[in-house]
Parts: C-alpha cells; structure tokens; sequence
C-alpha cells in the first residue's frame, strides 16, 4: 500500500494549523501546508498517469496538480468538517483533468468511439429502463462480445477523464464532477443547490445499479484512492481487467447522466 495516502491521516497538528491560517493567512503557514500536501500531488498524478500516453509526462501531472492544490487551499471551509486531504484531491485531480483538456490530449478516433458506445448504451438503458449488458450493447453496435470488450480496452486511457468531466449546474462558475460528492459552496442559490443533490442521487443510483465488480471497481478507485494494480491485488484480477471494468462503468454512468440530463430517468 502507497504509504503517501496514510501520513496525512490523524495527524494530531492538521486541524490547529488549518484553526491559524483561517484566521491569519499567514503566508509561512500557507507554504508550510503545501509542503506538507505536495506528496499528495505526486500521488494523484501517478494515479492519473496510469495508462496514458507517453506523450504526457509525469512531471507535467504534477504541475497541473499543483494548481490544484494551490485553489484547494484558498478554498478550503474548516467548519465543513471534511478532511482536506479528502478535499485537496478532487481539487487536484480536477486541475490536473482541466488542462489535459485544454491539451485535447485524447484522439479524435477514440473520442468518437466513446461517445458512440455511450449513446448506445443510453438509448438501451433508455428503453430497458434497467442497466445494458455487455452483450445487449455488442449486439446494438453489430459487434461480438470479445469485440465489444477490445473496444472498451482502446478507450480505457482516456476513461479516468471521463469520469471527471464536469456536469455544469446554475451558471459557469460552478461545475460538479462526476467523482466530485463533497463540495457544496455556500453562495450557490438554493435552486442550484437542489439541482446538485439531484444529480448526487442520481450518480449514487447509477454506482449502485452496476455489476458488482464494476461498483467495487469505481469505489476503491475514487473513495478508497486504490491504483489499478491494488484493485486487482483485492479482486485477484490483472491490472488490464481493472482497466476495463473502469472503463465500463465509466461509460454507464455517463450514460445514466445523459439521459438524466435529457429528462429520461
């Protein structure tokens, strides 16, 4: 187990040195708290890291996830009583997300097919009114089962981000990941504040349909903070697998959001 993910955990300071900068700002005690985080950049960066190009460098992540880390601390609400650890990697990885989409670092191919194999599985789930086999949606695309799966596999590099593309509610100030179940800022209007549980229970509903391999997957990897490999290690399945059945609950619950945002639910 990564040791970066435990040594933010009870640490007996973390809450008093949040207590002084809310109240001074200091700017020793700010550079203090990213020294301390910064291990928790690297650490989400590797996560992101996993099955990308070549092409992205690691020290890349890095820097984007720095960003991140550098809002989330001016961001972050003591009172609301969640860890900042908890807090900082949403933030981080959704930096990091952000400017890889500024990059558009995925292939026009690869983006169509997944766009494609999402809108066959919404108009599926759309009429089954229940979540799409593998097989329902092979057959729908005129493919074979094994050439369905080989598919899911080509588009798994990019599934991550697509789990982390953000679904805009109320104006373009305020955006909600997929993977993003924490943060509720007290400026929002009530209206968008309601709009944004809606599409929480509407994810939580989507997870908890999936097949069960796939919902472990999805909540080791986004809750847990698990890499692909110690997924496989607790299910006892390759890594490759692990990539796969990411990828395929990611394109279900995507899904399940366009049809949400289209009224079907």
């Amino acid at each position: 187990m990564d040791n970066t993910k435990t040594q933010f955990i009870n640490d007996e300071e973390e809450d008093a040195l949040w207590e002084e900068f809310k109240k001074t700002k200091s700017d020793s005690l700010r550079d203090k708290i990213i020294r301390k985080y910064m291990p928790l950049v690297k650490y989400v960066a590797g996560k992101v890291s996993v099955g990308l190009p070549a092409s992205m460098e690691f020290d890349d992540l890095v820097g984007f996830g720095q960003f991140g880390l550098l809002d989330a601390i001016s961001k972050y609400d003591l009172d609301k009583k969640v860890k900042f650890k908890t807090y900082a990697v949403t933030r981080i990885r959704g930096a990091i997300f952000d400017e890889m989409r500024q990059l558009d670092w995925v292939p026009r191919s690869v983006r169509q097919k997944s766009r494609e194999i999402e809108d066959v599985i919404s108009g599926l789930e759309s009429k089954l009114s229940r979540p799409a086999t593998d097989e329902e949606i092979a057959k729908e695309m005129n493919l074979s089962v094994e050439e369905y799966q080989h598919t899911v596999m080509k588009i798994s590099g990019t599934s991550v981000l697509s789990l982390n593309d953000v679904w805009y509610s109320g104006d373009d100030s305020d955006h909600l990941s997929i993977g993003d179940s924490i943060e509720s800022p007290q400026s929002l209007n009530p209206d968008v504040q309601v709009e944004r549980e809606e599409i929480r229970k509407v994810i939580i509903q989507a997870i908890n349909e999936l097949p069960e391999k796939e919902k472990m997957v999805i909540v080791l990897y986004y809750h847990e903070d698990l890499t692909f490999k110690e997924i496989g290690q607790v299910l006892d399945v390759s890594e490759s697998r692990i990539s796969q059945l990411h990828s395929n609950a990611n394109l279900h619950l995507r899904a399940k959001l366009t049809n949400f945002r289209k009224g079907i639910f």
